[in-house]
Order: C-alpha cells, then structure tokens, then sequence
C-alpha cells in the first residue's frame, strides 16, 4: 500500500477522535460554561449536522481544486474549528468551532476515498479505502480513550488542542505523501450531480443509512444499557467502547479485503450477521462477558460494512465519483442521527434500555432487503442490456462486384 494512505489514515484519525472524543467530556464542558448536559449535547447534534451539510458543500465548492490541494484545504479547516473550540470563551464559540471542524469531516473522507482508490490497482481499492478509515477506527482505541483521559484529568481543552495538533501532522503528511491528482478533465458539477440519477447509487446510500444507522441504535444507548441492565459500573463503559473500537478496527480491514473479492456477498453477510447480533443483543445485554463479546461483534460487523459500501458508490457513481462518495460519508451521520432519535423514542416509550436493540436490528435487516433489492436490479439491467446488444439488427453487407 501506498504511503499516501498513511497520510489519509493520520487525518482521519484526528478527525475519527475530535468527532467521539466529545462524549466523555462533556460534563466537563457543561461545568465550565454552566450549561445543561443535554444543552451540552448539541456539540455532539452540531457536529453530525455539519458533516452531513458540509459534506456535499465543501465538495461543490471544491470541484475546481486539485484533489490534493482540497485535502489540504480541509485539513486546514479542522484544525481552525478544533483551535476554536479548544479556546472557545463561551459555549456559543465552541459550538462554532465545532461545526467549523465538522465541514470537513464528509468532504476529506469523501475525496480520500477517490485518491484511496486511485493510488492502487483496481482490485485492490476497497482495501485501499479500508486502510484509510483505519485510522477512524483506531481512533475509538486509543485516540478517544486518551482524549477523555487526558480532558478528565488535564481540562478539556488540552484534549482540543492536542487534536488540532494531529489536524497539523495530517496536513504536512497530505503535502508531503500525497500525489498531485488534479481533477478529470471534462468532469464538472453537473457531472457529479448526475450520478444521482442512478438508482443504484441512492440505493448504496440507503444502505449506509440503514445499515450503520442499526449500529448507532444500539451504541448511542451503550452506557445506561450496560450500567443498569449488564450490572458494570459506570467506569467500565470506557473498556466497553475499547472492545467496540477494536471491533471495529478488525471489521473493517475485513470488509475491505473482501469487498475486493466478493462486494455484494460481502455486503450480505456483514449485514445479515448484524441484524441477527443486535437482537441477541437484547438477551445478552444481562450477562456482562455475552454483553462484552457482542459489543466488540457489532463494531466488527458494522464496520466490515464501510468498505464495501463506500466502493458500491465509487463504482456506481463511476466517472464522477467525488460528490457521490462525500454524500455517502454525510449519509454514516444521517444514520447515526436516525438511530439515535429511535433509540430515544422506544425508551422514552417505556419498552427499556434494550429496546434500541430491536431498532437497531430492525434496520439492519432493511438494509440486507435493499442490498438483495439491489444486486436483483443489476442483474436485470445487465441481463436486459445483453438482450438488446444481442438482439441488434447486423449491419447490412453491401455486395461488392468485380
């Protein structure tokens, strides 16, 4: 692999650990600037948003740069938002900040991808893809654990600043590893615009929403869920989402090795094996080693997800990839988002702290009928345009005389 993609994987790192990092630190936040927790909370709302907005806007806005010089572009944005945030003089700034950091997060995934992609052989480009986002996976490992150790004990801000400092490793890393891979000539906006037209690739996006979103059903509710029903006590949570991480990290380099060999099997599996897990979640959620085994099986199964589903719309969206690939990094949030609200509502409705579970498996489940949906709809179109290409009239031969 390419040295290129350590690059890429450095910068997702920082951003994987600014995007996650903020949930363990923030009573730390709402004491300093005497807000409620749950006001406190729209740093984590405010972020999603803004990959899900700033994904497709800093990808049109970026449509006349150098993918290269984009990636600097966007790398130089998370650490201003990160540098706002780690001196924010009010909860306002900090949420400013927050955003700022945010706008990068679907673009620089979103165009990583492509470079990713570019930088190796085709039958190795899921794997490609699969190494970047390994530095999104083993930031839940090592970077957002440390981040909360280091803001719990040291002060917020520390941990900000420190992630800006990433932000300024990755962006040396992009211009000094990164080859210069100016844009296809002949491809604009509307170019990248029309690969919406194509069913397959909304029906990739879908699948994303669907798909993570089960993870998030579960995940976001992991500290009440294993605190009251497991038995842990509330220290244990961090180790908890260590395991998940690590899951995480393993799934992901997995589904990156066989999406390359077999996408849609791939796809099927990791989906259907989801599904199946998160309502065993609901049982296992009583035993604290069941509980801890399948937390670290749903990081694993949710993340072998990634890989492939980022290279259906890669293939799909082909010849104008770019904005395709950054939407569908915006659609992982809207996911999350979802599931999150879901989670909320079946709890709120009295069904339990494991009834996000069932959510959870719920979507996953849907997501395995589109993906199934889809494979069913290419065969058809390919079988369709056999047809016509064979059924077409031979053209006719003039007689030649002598």
């Amino acid at each position: 692999m390419p040295l290129a993609l350590l690059a890429l994987a450095i910068g997702a790192f920082g951003i994987g650990t600014t995007e996650f990092v903020i949930m363990g630190l923030l009573p730390q936040v709402a004491g300093d600037f005497g807000v409620s927790i749950p006001t406190a909370g729209l740093l984590v709302t405010g972020y999603a948003l803004g990959v899900v907005i700033g994904a497709p806007l800093m990808t049109v806005l970026g449509t006349k740069v150098s993918r290269k010089r984009m990636l600097m572009l966007l790398m130089g944005l998370f650490i201003a938002g990160n540098l706002l945030s780690a001196l924010a003089p009010s909860f306002a700034v900090m949420l400013i900040g927050r955003v700022v950091a945010s706008l990068a997060h679907g673009a620089f995934f979103g165009i990583g991808s492509v470079v990713a992609a570019e930088l190796v052989a085709p039958h190795k480009k899921a794997g490609a893809i699969a190494m970047m986002f390994t530095g999104l996976t083993v930031a839940n490992v090592v970077g957002v654990p440390l981040g909360t150790l280091i803001g719990q004990h040291v002060g917020w801000r520390i941990t900000f600043g420190i992630v800006a400092g990433l932000g300024v490793i990755g962006l040396a890393g992009v211009a000094k590893l990164v080859p210069e891979m100016p844009r296809p000539e002949g491809v604009h906006l509307r170019h990248e615009l029309a690969a919406f037209k194509n069913a397959q690739v909304l029906l990739a996006m879908a699948m994303t929403v669907l798909g993570f979103g089960g993870v998030f059903a579960a995940i976001t509710y992991i500290a009440p869920m294993m605190t009251h029903i497991a038995g842990f006590a509330d220290g244990s949570v961090t180790w908890l989402l260590v395991l998940f991480g690590l899951g995480m990290v393993g799934g992901n380099l997995i589904g990156g090795k066989f999406a390359d060999r077999a996408l849609m099997p791939m796809l099927y599996v990791s989906l259907g094996a989801l599904a199946v897990v998160l309502a065993l979640f609901t049982l296992t959620a009583h035993n604290k080693i069941a509980a801890a085994v399948t937390i670290a099986l749903i990081g694993a199964l949710g993340f072998a997800t990634v890989p492939p589903l980022q290279k259906r719309v890669l293939d799909q969206a082909h010849g104008a990839p770019t904005l395709a690939s950054a939407v569908n990094i915006g659609a992982f949030n809207l996911g999350n988002a979802l599931s999150a609200w879901l989670g909320g509502i079946v709890i709120a409705a009295g069904y339990g702290y494991t009834a996000p579970n069932w959510v959870g498996a719920a979507l996953a489940a849907a997501a395995l009928v589109l993906a199934v949906f889809s494979a069913a709809l290419e065969r058809h179109d390919d079988a369709r345009s056999t047809v016509v290409t064979s059924g077409a009239p031979a053209k006719r031969q003039t007689p030649v005389h002598h």
